[in-house]
């Protein structure tokens, strides 16, 4: 049975149940249609990856059609670079969307719909202070207080926007709010703020407005403007689907979608607050939103974990309605998966140990491996071999302990794809380090054609020093040192050694391929770093665990 088969015949979600009725119901005229509504005031992090693979996934599946919407209503935090960023991670999930918008296209529409709520004795503007307004809300256990400013008139309330949109007042002096119940016993009901003022120029519409409208209040219109049969959501929205239905019900709108919450991802041993983020970035904790430490796309995509293995991860993970936090060796073993079959195999030496061959004649010799013993479609590469080779430090041991499968003094290992060889001595410096190992090796053990009868230890990669190429690899741990780092706390969490770099060599094979990731045999999986062939990103490792 094929990964597609098995996902076919796996139960369906609670979403994908409700989507199926409303097809069987013939409640959907104009199919089903979803979005992903980002703000861009920050680089998409995998808890995104989730919504997005569920908001095009299911509208993909039944045929549908899918918006990329931009939240753009705060111009404060928000850039065109998180846009070009989050069309970017999108595409590279392998997603298409039918249609890019912003709610700043709708902004006009936006502002009629609110003239229509004061029309309606619906909205009011409001002349406290953000702190009072604070204040008079109210606790769980307590109603909120009357502005005194609710029981202003229709045309007070009318004169006194349109002067807040043509910029007569400074911010904070007025914000419209919708009449509802102060005594609610859901706060997000208690007169919330729809529209305030912001003198910023807005990325898309420049100096056209100086009222922006809040999310509450615009992405419901903005769905029903849309079409969208089903408003997906993570469940921090469920207390906030009331103000939902209540501006689509008391504007002048014509179409009421409905609003459906689900869980969000959490993963160990990160946060995922895009306030938190902007903190790692600006207090140059991380190197920036691609840092292959972050849990941002563009961070996972520069390590090396490939699309197909995130979409994997959230399919796994499923659509459920309560919040949990997910193993990270979930993730690592989705990313090994997809790697494991795909994934040139070569050498790369992170802590170099000299090898000397002390009977090796003056000639060159060319040997050769499969890039993958399971994937003969990958082909094979050259691989040199000469007197002078590098192994991994941790692959020799002066004081071998019991069973060990690797080189010490007076015993033999193969070199992979290579030779036998024997450790006849070994140098050290002034200080006790040792510096090199003098070994003999058999040409008649020469790997695929051994005739030798000898029996080693076990095999080891190595790397010939006359053509190894000088790498910078980058070892990545995790980022916090507790699975569940507090937001209060989150800095003292930081993982000191989370990056360790090493000065090593790979073979020349992977420098010269267009292949970005490649396994390091017995080391893990890497990937080139950008457009730099000579830099490495650790993606993951072989088995579980860091």
């Amino acid at each position: 049975m094929t990964r597609r088969d098995a996902a076919e015949n796996e139960p369906k979600d609670f979403i994908r149940q409700r989507i199926e009725q409303d097809i069987a119901d013939q409640r959907l005229t104009g199919g089903v249609v979803t979005r992903f509504p980002p703000e861009p005031n920050g680089y998409l992090h995998i808890g995104h990856a989730k919504s997005i693979c569920l908001n095009f996934g299911v509208a993909a599946e039944y045929g549908g059609t899918t918006y990329l919407r931009f939240d753009d209503t705060n111009p404060i935090k928000e850039s065109e670079e998180y846009v070009e960023a989050i069309k970017e991670d999108v595409a590279w999930l392998g997603f298409n969307w039918t249609a890019v918008t912003h709610a700043s296209d709708y902004f006009e529409e936006l502002y009629k719909f609110a003239l229509d709520l004061i029309n309606k004795d619906k909205a009011y503007v409001c002349s406290l202070s953000g702190e009072e307004i604070r204040e008079s809300r109210g606790t769980l256990t307590e109603p909120g207080k009357n502005s005194p400013y609710r029981d202003r008139s229709v045309a007070e309330n009318l004169d006194l926007f349109a002067r807040m949109r043509a910029g007569e007042f400074a911010d904070g002096e007025h914000v419209l709010r919708a009449k509802i119940d102060m005594s609610s016993p859901n706060i997000n009901m208690r007169d919330p703020v729809l529209y305030r003022i912001r003198h910023v120029t807005h990325q898309r519409t420049g100096s056209d407005w100086c009222i922006y409208p809040m999310y509450d209040y615009t992405h419901c219109i903005c769905d029903a403007l849309e079409g969208i049969s089903h408003s997906l959501c993570t469940l921090e929205f469920e207390d906030h689907r009331p103000l939902y239905d209540w501006v689509i019900e008391n504007a002048n709108v014509n179409y009421h979608p409905p609003q459906i919450e689900f869980s969000r991802l959490g993963l160990e041993y990160t946060v995922m607050s895009k306030r938190l983020l902007h903190r790692l970035v600006d207090e140059h904790i991380v190197a920036g939103w691609d840092d292959p430490r972050m849990p941002t796309l563009a961070g996972l995509r520069r390590r090396g974990v490939p699309p197909a293995a995130i979409r994997e991860f959230c399919r796994r993970i499923g659509v459920t309605k309560q919040d949990n936090r997910i193993e990270m060796n979930l993730l690592d073993f989705c990313v090994r998966k997809d790697l494991e079959s795909t994934a040139p195999r070569g050498m790369g030496v992170l802590r170099p140990l000299r090898v000397t061959i002390t009977n090796w004649q003056d000639h060159s010799l060319m040997l050769s491996g499969p890039w993958h013993a399971q994937n003969e479609t990958l082909g094979v590469r050259e691989l040199p071999f000469g007197g002078s080779l590098y192994i991994e430090q941790d692959d020799f041991s002066e004081n071998p302990p019991k069973k060990w499968k690797r080189l010490a003094p007076g015993e033999m290992v193969r070199l992979r794809y290579a030779f036998i060889i024997r450790c006849d001595e070994v140098v050290k410096d002034a200080d006790g380090q040792i510096t090199e190992l003098r070994c003999t090796y058999f040409p008649e053990s020469r790997s695929g054609q051994d005739t030798s009868g000898l029996k080693p230890n076990g095999v080891i990669h190595w790397l010939s020093a006359d053509h190894a190429i000088p790498a910078e690899i980058r070892d990545y741990g995790r980022l916090f040192t507790v699975p569940d780092p507090s937001a209060a706390t989150f800095l003292d969490d930081i993982n000191p050694n989370s990056l360790t770099v090493f000065d090593g060599f790979v073979e020349p094979a992977i420098i010269n391929s267009k292949t970005r990731r490649f396994q390091f045999e017995r080391q893990g999986y890497f990937c080139k770093d950008g457009g730099d062939a000579a830099v490495f990103n650790k993606t993951v490792s072989l088995r579980e665990g860091f």
